[in-house]
Order: C-alpha cells, then sequence, then structure tokens
C-alpha cells in the first residue's frame, strides 16, 4: 500500500483548555473536555508551489511487536469502528502477537480451524479453489521486506495467509477467511520495494481486490471490505497516472467508498477518502465533466466535517480542493453567471478551512506551508465576511419586511453585524464596548461562548431563502443567507470557530487573522 496511507488510531494530546460553560450542547458539537477526537496525524510532504490534498486511508504501521489488534481490522481507518464478525463455523482472527509468538516456538496449534465442516464441492470447484490459493501463496511467498522489521513482519503475514488458505480449502464460502487474506495482501504489498518487478506490489494487491469481491459477493453487508477494497483499488490507480486504465480504477474506488458509506454512514473518514478519489478522478475526466465531480468531492468532504467536526484532515483537503477550482475557473477564464461563486469568493473559502485546519494542528508542517500561500486570501483581520439578512435586534418576530440585509464578520470570538457602511474604523476585536464601535444602531451579536448548536433552518415562519439558526445560551438567533450555497459556508465557518475554542486553539486562530 501506498506509504500515503495513515495508520487510523486516534492522536493522544494534552487535554485542552475547557470552553465557557455551555447548557443543553448539540450532540454533534465536540466537547471541549474531549481530546481523543483527532484523526491521525498524516506524513509531512511540505507545500512548495501548490497546496496539496493530505491522504487519509489507513494501514498498519506499527512495528510487529506492538501490533494487538486483531489482523481483520489492521486496515481499517479508525480500530474503534472495526467490525467484529463472526460466523458459526467461521475462521477465528488471529492476532499479530499470536502469529508472531507460534512463528517463533514452532508451537502454532489448530485453534479456530477445529470442528469446521467441509463444505460438499465438487472435485472441480475444489481443484480450482486449491489452484486460486496456490497462485496467492505464490506471490505471498516471494515477498521478503525491504528491511529486518519488513522481513519479521512478512514471516507473520505469511504464516496467517497459510491458515486462510487452509481454511477456504475446507470451507470456500468463508467469507472472514477471505476477507483477512485479502489485507495480508494488502499489507504485504506495502512490503514490496518500489524497485521489485518480481512480485510487483500490483499483483498484490490486484489479488487483495479478487479476495475482497469473492468476500463482498459471499457478504455483501461487510462495509469493512468495501473500505479496504477501495483504498487497494486506489493504490492500484495511483500506479497509472492519467491513464484511462487509471480513470477506471478512480470511478471502480468511488464505487466502493459509496458502498461502505451507505453500509456505515457514520464513517467521516471513508467519506474523506470518498472526496479524494473523486478529486483524483476530476484530474483525468474530460473538462465538461471535471466540475461536476469536483462539486461532488466538495460535498463528501463536507458531510465529513459535519460528522466530526474536527476532522482536520477533511477541513483541509476541502480547502485544497476549493482551491483547486478557484484555479481552474481563474486559469479558463469560464463565465460567470449570478449563481456561481466568483473565483475570489473560492480562494477565500479554501483560505477559511486551511486556516481552520492549522489552528487545529498548529505544529502540521503540510498546514503551515499551505497556510502561508492562501492567508492572505483571507478578509483580513477576520476570518470570514459576508451578507445575511438580519431582524431588527431583540425582535426576531419582526414582519419580514423590518428584516434587512447587512454586512456581518466572524473571527474568533464569534460573528457580529456591521450597520455602518464604512468599516474601516471597527475594532477587529468583537470583544470592544459598543461605546467604543462607529456603529450608528444596535447590531446582532453572537459570542462563541454562547453558542450551543447551528443548524440550517427550515421555520416557516422565517422570510423566503437559506435560514440559518444559531442556538446560544440567551436564545436562538435566525438569519438568512444569500443563498443555499453560501449558507453552507457559513454553517462551516462557524461551526470550526465553535470548534477551534473548544480545543483551546483560539489564540492559534487570532495568530492567523490578526497577526
Amino acid at each position: 500500500m501506498s506509504s500515503d496511507i495513515q495508520n487510523g488510531e486516534h492522536d493522544h494530546e494534552p487535554e485542552a483548555a475547557a470552553a465557557p460553560a455551555i447548557t443543553d450542547s448539540d450532540p454533534n458539537l465536540p466537547d471541549s473536555n474531549d481530546t481523543d477526537v483527532q484523526p491521525p496525524d498524516a506524513e509531512e510532504h511540505p507545500v512548495e508551489e501548490q497546496v496539496q490534498p493530505v491522504i487519509a486511508e489507513a494501514s498498519i504501521s506499527t512495528p510487529v511487536e506492538e501490533i494487538s489488534t486483531e489482523l481483520s481490522g489492521a486496515l481499517r481507518s479508525n480500530k474503534d469502528d472495526v467490525s467484529k464478525l463472526s460466523k458459526a463455523e467461521g475462521n477465528r482472527t488471529f492476532t499479530m502477537r499470536e502469529l508472531l509468538n507460534e512463528l517463533k516456538t514452532g508451537e502454532a496449534t489448530n485453534d479456530g480451524v477445529e470442528g469446521e465442516v467441509d463444505t460438499p464441492r465438487s472435485q472441480q470447484n475444489a481443484e480450482q479453489q486449491i489452484e486460486q490459493n496456490n497462485a496467492a501463496m505464490e506471490l505471498i511467498n516471494s515477498v521478503t521486506g525491504v528491511d529486518e522489521d519488513g522481513r519479521s513482519r512478512q514471516r507473520v503475514l505469511t504464516f496467517a495467509a497459510r491458515r486462510y488458505a487452509s481454511a477456504l480449502e475446507r470451507n470456500p464460502d468463508d467469507y472472514d477467511a477471505l476477507y483477512n487474506w485479502a489485507l495480508v495482501l494488502q499489507e504485504s504489498a506495502d512490503n514490496v520495494s518500489p524497485e521489485s518487478s518480481s512480485p510487483s506490489k500490483d499483483a498484490l494487491l490486484e489479488e487483495a481486490c479478487k479476495k475482497y469481491e469473492g468476500a463482498t459477493r459471499l457478504c455483501p453487508t461487510l462495509n469493512d471490505a468495501y473500505y479496504n477494497w477501495a483504498i487497494a483499488i486506489s493504490d492500484r490507480a495511483k500506479m497509472r497516472g492519467r491513464t484511462k486504465e487509471a480513470e477506471e480504477l478512480w470511478k471502480q474506488a468511488t464505487k466502493n467508498y459509496g458502498k461502505a458509506v451507505q453500509l456505515n454512514w457514520n464513517s467521516p473518514q471513508a467519506l474523506n477518502n470518498w472526496g479524494l478519489a473523486l478529486q483524483e478522478l476530476s484530474a483525468i475526466v474530460p473538462a465538461r465533466e471535471k466540475q461536476t465531480i469536483v462539486k461532488t468531492a466538495i460535498s463528501k468532504f463536507r458531510a465529513a466535517i459535519q460528522l466530526q467536526f474536527d476532522f482536520h484532515r477533511a477541513i483541509y483537503n476541502l480547502g485544497t480542493v476549493l482551491y483547486g477550482l478557484a484555479e481552474d475557473i481563474s486559469r479558463t477564464g469560464g463565465h460567470m453567471n449570478a449563481k456561481e461563486v466568483s473565483p475570489d469568493e473560492l480562494y477565500s473559502q479554501s483560505a477559511i478551512y486551511i486556516a481552520a485546519a492549522h489552528s487545529l494542528k498548529p505544529n502540521y508542517s503540510v498546514y503551515t506551508s499551505a497556510l502561508k500561500l492562501v492567508r492572505s486570501m483571507l478578509p483580513l483581520p477576520y476570518l470570514k465576511v459576508g451578507y445575511l439578512t438580519a431582524p431588527p435586534v431583540g425582535n426576531p418576530l419582526a414582519p419580514h419586511s423590518d428584516w434587512k440585509r447587512s454586512e456581518f464578520v466572524l473571527n474568533q470570538e464569534g460573528l457580529q453585524q456591521i450597520n455602518k457602511v464604512d468599516q474601516r474604523r471597527l475594532s477587529p476585536s468583537l470583544s470592544s464596548k459598543s461605546g467604543d464601535m462607529p456603529i450608528n444602531k444596535p447590531a446582532v451579536k453572537v459570542d462563541v461562548s454562547d453558542i450551543v448548536s447551528v443548524s440550517a433552518s427550515a421555520d416557516l415562519t422565517l422570510p423566503p431563502g437559506a435560514g440559518l439558526c444559531i442556538d446560544t445560551v440567551n436564545g436562538p438567533v435566525f438569519l438568512i443567507a444569500e443563498s443555499w450555497e453560501a449558507l453552507d459556508g457559513w454553517l462551516d465557518a462557524i461551526r470550526l470557530v465553535y470548534t477551534i475554542s473548544a480545543r483551546g486553539k483560539s489564540d492559534v486562530l487570532a495568530g492567523i487573522i490578526t497577526a
């Protein structure tokens, strides 16, 4: 598997500073005391001239002697989400430590395979199964590993493969064995030297894909198999550059990520990887298809963030895809109608997500490098500036004719309405006293510490348009965005500011927009 694929264990960071007390908090908003929510760190690839996506796929990267998770879950993006599949006559999954110990002592037992009943099969099918097993074992046996650690791990993987081959000879319908064997093949591909031609990494991944296909045919609800199958297909696609063959593989990968999400909708990792696969596909397809695919990728990254507000990988990747879309529109000089977002606005949106990712992971060099490229695209000294329609202050039930469109600004302290036409003298701090601000009348103001939840609103009493509800400890605040697409931007930006505050990183965000 690609070295870009990341281990899926959570980071364990020092406890963040607690956010101000919030009553009846939205369960979707992160708990300020919860420090075990961050997705895994990616390998660092410095950004030079362009914003690069962060791959968030999963692999085993823990040394063999430290692995204690089950082999069937070793390639999962989040080991807490690994399905504990069981069958009445299934093959027990062995841990890496068990396999390694048995390999060293030579005292391997037949635990987990005794008592299995052979499934009646024709002689022809049995011979075909043996031939398939032999072909896969030949690939496994030819992998030696690039260093001592790799060789040690490969011996364990080879030992496991023999067990799964034996289980399948007894019961070709054992989808657990097929799935686990696919994981072994996929992990073995990571042990192959880049210069190796026999076996090739692609051959191992292709064989893994065949096992995943067989496992999902026998058990169509095996979402883990669809997820890891998509990763294997993606790795094969990366080897083929921007060719027609790569295009077909990326399409297969997106299809399998879609099935994985369909079977387990609560998977931000799968949604993020789905978005990445679509982003790769968009670079290959004809220009007329590109924007549709890019917009679909944006929706997947956004869905991942909505499931986990501090998923910094998806936040950053959404920034990169928006940046790429802005570059494409600027380069082609395409006609912009009133409903389309301008390149400048896309650049600004991109900068918001990259700044948020950096705020959540300030020591991550990929985000730091990207931020240097896009920081000037922010509406400094704010994170976001735009127009919303609001009721008179203190009168949310005012007649629709009294609601007025005005400019709003968002920074690390919250959201505030600006009523003055000339804002050049406006202090960037939302905590300033109203007497210090050149505002002619009371303004809508929402402090981040007061926020309970943020959501779209379909309240029929609101004026027509894209309704936004910010529920606070002082009651709800209703606003109307310029469009449904603009609403998505406001929802994300406000949630990100809240999340950054809940993680105790508001000072990092403040440093970005006020420095």
